[in-house]
């Protein structure tokens, strides 16, 4: 490994976005070709493109570590290949920065230019975005979350605490008067927060029309009855136009919260949706793993939660501890810091992190200890339908974990007296 390159710039107002590569050229020249494909150059140096252009328009490298280099490549490159370019291949650390002046408030072009044909480089067999900073006069050009932690907090009437929440199952299948007989039930079992499985949105067995009615006179219902707004988030995935009628349904009949699935729909989908409603904004990050698996590919997810709290979402997900998904615990954890940091200094615009993936009581030390913190949503599909004591054993046993947790008391010690704990402990610890 090599000392540090560094290279400061006297400018603040830029982006700043951090990179993994693997190459089995001089990392150092393929980080000016990063900068400058990026930014206003191409291959080749062309008429117009000034000193004094550069020294405005062009991207940066500020800072490169390169570390252990790797004896096979880890992406195909069909032009390195051609060339017969032998290894070591060589893996670094890049920091570019941007002149915001570039971009405007933009964001699908901020997506472009921190990201965008970097994926296709020639001279890479790695590019991985891995953070994305921005400045605090550069952030307020965009949304800030609508609802956020506390509005959710005020929505649900849950002041302190974890919103313990569900999702609809069966995923899809169900009518409208189905889902709102269990959307019925999952208000009495004592639920915080509901929402739709990402693949039910407006099918033709349960339209958004005839569901989203349905659902909501039963928490209307259950509110007059008790006093307790359950927030449902109604899936409401589609193109643009029809997502702010359906979002207007939803807030006519008196919901508090929509759900879009974020990389399907697009930042600009998300943005116009973010300007048309008052509603909280539950952002599904379904595909994510797409983006972000292989190691030295895709986006980490700093940079991929900067871009979405740029459109203005209130909820983010982070999968789960101990989950049933790919992540491990340790990025599920750094994903929900990321969540409660805030984009830029002096902002306050965290979001809410939403666990879910195979979460149960058994999951809830894990999380506590590892956050430090309950200003989330921890949702739980089958933890809380599959319990045998039913749906409200199913929530009191996430509650009463969670009470343990905070209290600092082992779970098992705490099953001694609370029988829906205990019943979780025996049929979910069996797997």
């Amino acid at each position: 490994m090599t000392a540090p390159t560094v290279t400061t710039s006297a400018a603040t107002d830029r982006i700043r976005a951090s990179y993994l590569i693997e190459t089995p050229l001089a990392p150092a020249a393929v980080a000016e070709v990063m900068a400058g494909e990026q930014s206003c150059g191409t291959f080749k140096r062309v008429e117009g493109e000034t000193d004094e252009l550069r020294a405005r328009a062009r991207a940066e490298v500020e800072r490169i570590d390169e570390l252990e280099s790797a004896a096979q490549p880890s992406l195909p490159n069909a032009l390195l290949e051609r060339k017969r370019t032998p290894g070591p291949w060589r893996r670094a650390r890049v920091t570019l920065s941007f002149p915001v002046a570039n971009i405007g408030a933009n964001l699908p072009t901020l997506a472009a230019t921190v990201a965008g044909n970097l994926y296709d480089l020639g001279e890479s067999t790695g590019m991985r975005l891995e953070t994305l900073h921005v400045p605090a006069t550069y952030r307020r050009r965009f949304e800030l979350p609508r609802v956020g932690i506390p509005g959710t907090r005020r929505a649900t009437g849950v002041a302190t605490g974890a919103l313990v929440g569900t999702i609809i199952k069966p995923n899809v299948g169900f009518s409208a008067a189905q889902t709102a007989e269990l959307v019925g039930r999952l208000c009495a079992a004592g639920v915080d927060f509901i929402k739709d499985d990402e693949v039910c949105a407006d099918p033709d067995h349960a339209p958004l029309a005839q569901r989203v009615p349905a659902v909501m006179a039963v928490v209307r219902e259950h509110q007059q009855r008790t006093g307790k707004h359950v927030m449902v988030a109604f899936n409401i995935t589609d193109e643009v136009d029809a997502m702010r009628r359906h979002a207007d349904l939803v807030e006519r009949e008196g919901g508090s919260c929509v759900m879009a699935s974020l990389n399907w729909c697009g930042y600009s989908a998300i943005q116009a949706l973010r300007r048309h409603t008052p509603l909280a904004l539950h952002g599904h990050r379904n595909g994510f793993g797409a983006l972000s698996r292989h190691p030295l590919l895709g986006m980490g997810y700093h940079a991929y939660q900067t871009l979405w709290r740029l459109a203005g979402v209130d909820h983010m997900h982070v999968h789960g501890v101990n989950g049933k998904f790919s992540q491990s615990d340790e990025e599920v954890i750094e994903s929900a810091h990321d969540c409660y940091t805030p984009l830029a200094e002096g902002l306050d615009d965290a979001v809410m992190p939403a666990f879910s993936s195979g979460q149960w009581a058994g999951t809830v030390a894990q999380t506590w200890q590892a956050v430090g913190r309950d200003d989330l949503l921890f949702m739980s599909g089958g933890g809380i339908l599959a319990h045998p004591g039913g749906a409200a054993a199913g929530v009191a046993s996430i509650r009463q974990a969670w009470a343990a947790a905070r209290d600092g008391v082992a779970i098992e010690t705490a099953a001694a007296s609370a029988a829906e704990l205990a019943q979780a402990l025996t049929f979910f610890g069996k797997g």
